[in-house]
């Protein structure tokens, strides 16, 4: 008996397929946008990894630690001296043995020696090898803070690149407009032809500049990557083009604000002391040093044990062996003296660019201010006025080109005044070591 069966209809294939496309589709916006998310850096990330990553810092971390390690043996002595053989034995092995009552002759020593070193001596060593690494330490902080500048430097020159293309990408629009509606209106005999010819060949070379700029920030990308140590020089990622400048006023410029924060200037002080320490090493080698030496000798056939109980002393004061370790004194005294002055030097160079770096900056923010407030923002409504104007058939093509071009130029030159700006803040950061 045949029984009825309902047939469930089979979905088409299709309707599967889009969903999954769908889905997929999705799936993968999503996690492009989470790539992306990622891929955003902005220039506290990058100083981190550089502090983190780069091989210089890596490189100052194991030579502190080579001379840490090294300090540790600062106070070892010097290794003990044993000694053994025959002592005053006659050629002839006959003699040594017993013959009647005359004993035999000639001995077997033994023999150790030990020299006790200064103690004052040990401690300035210690002190002294101790000391090394302060100096490495704050030359690692002093070449970081180039590191930094230079990362700075590369990301704000970035920044003004991606607002350079932007204002490309506007400008763009601006000329094929131009263009297609130059083309319409000559058709129809309302345009002269000159104004289109410099629109297109205006155009030409926007497209030109953006290769340029576009291969500048592939230069700055490496350039940061090199610095961050990236397996990947040429790694893709996207920087945050917001900034901020600024504000010096509560920064006093004198020598104490260089003293107590520029890494390199620490080093100085680091390296005078370290010469002082040096100094006072070589004061203690002229001090005496005391050794002892025991030494037991067997006497054959018959003859007596003896031994023999020495103290010793080093006598560095003699005229002829104290030369040597008095001019390094002296000598050290005026590379203290150098040093100084060096300081002082660095100190004085660094206090004249910080004023002339502020001085600089206050008049760069005042003629940005007066392109952000008067200049491009006349300039924009020129240009409006002007393409208003063409569009109503009331001004000509060259006019709006004219508006056009002293705007996008003014613009760029804005952006140019800006770059300059961050490159005085980076440079002052440095000169203050500002991270």
């Amino acid at each position: 008996m045949n029984q009825s069966r309902k047939i469930k209809p089979i979905p088409c294939p299709g309707v599967f397929l889009r969903g999954i496309i769908g889905i997929a589709t999705i799936l993968l916006i999503l996690s492009a946008g989470a790539v992306k998310a990622q891929q955003r850096m902005n220039i506290k990330g990058i100083l981190d990894s550089i502090e983190s990553g780069n091989p210089s810092m890596k490189m100052y971390d194991a030579d502190i630690r080579s001379m840490n390690e090294t300090a540790k043996g600062a106070k070892s002595w010097m290794a003990p001296e044993l000694s053994t053989g025959f002592f005053m034995t006659p050629y002839n092995p006959a003699l040594w043995k017993k013959s009647g009552d005359i004993n035999g002759m000639g001995q077997y020593s033994i023999a150790g020696q030990q020299m006790i070193p200064n103690k004052s001596r040990l401690d300035a060593e210690s002190k002294y090898m101790n000391a090394m690494s302060t100096v490495e330490a704050q030359k690692k902080g002093a070449t970081l803070n180039d590191l930094y500048a230079q990362a700075k430097s590369a990301y704000y020159a970035w920044m003004i690149l991606e607002k350079k293309l932007a204002i490309l990408d506007q400008n763009e629009k601006v000329l094929n407009f131009m263009i297609g509606n130059a083309e319409t209106r000559y058709k129809n005999g309302l345009e002269k032809i000159n104004a289109y010819y410099k629109a297109k060949a205006a155009l030409g070379s926007l497209q030109s500049m953006r290769l340029m700029l576009q291969n500048d920030v592939k230069q700055k990308r490496i350039l940061l990557n090199t610095l961050m140590n990236a397996k990947d020089k040429t790694k893709d990622y996207v920087i945050d083009t917001t900034y901020s400048v600024r504000d010096y006023s509560s920064y006093i410029i004198d020598s104490s604000l260089f003293v107590n924060s520029r890494s390199d200037i620490k080093a100085i002080e680091k390296d005078i002391q370290l010469t002082y320490l040096k100094r006072e090493l070589e004061r203690t080698q002229l001090k005496p040093e005391f050794g002892i030496r025991y030494e037991h000798m067997f006497g054959f056939g018959g003859a007596s044990n003896l031994y023999t109980l020495m103290g010793m002393v080093r006598i560095p004061i003699a005229p002829w062996s104290a030369k040597m370790n008095k001019a390094n004194i002296e000598g050290l005294k005026w590379q203290a003296i150098s040093l100084e002055a060096q300081k002082q030097m660095v100190i004085n160079e660094s206090t004249g660019m910080a004023h002339s770096a502020l001085t600089e900056i206050e008049t760069k923010k005042k003629q940005i201010e007066l392109f952000e407030k008067n200049i491009i923002p006349a300039l924009r409504r020129n240009y409006q006025t002007m393409q208003l104007g063409y569009e109503q058939n009331t001004e000509e093509l060259f006019e709006l080109y004219d508006a056009w071009e002293t705007l996008n130029m003014t613009q760029l030159d804005y952006l140019d005044q800006l770059q300059q700006l961050l490159a005085m803040q980076v440079e002052l950061d440095r000169t203050l070591q500002i991270r």
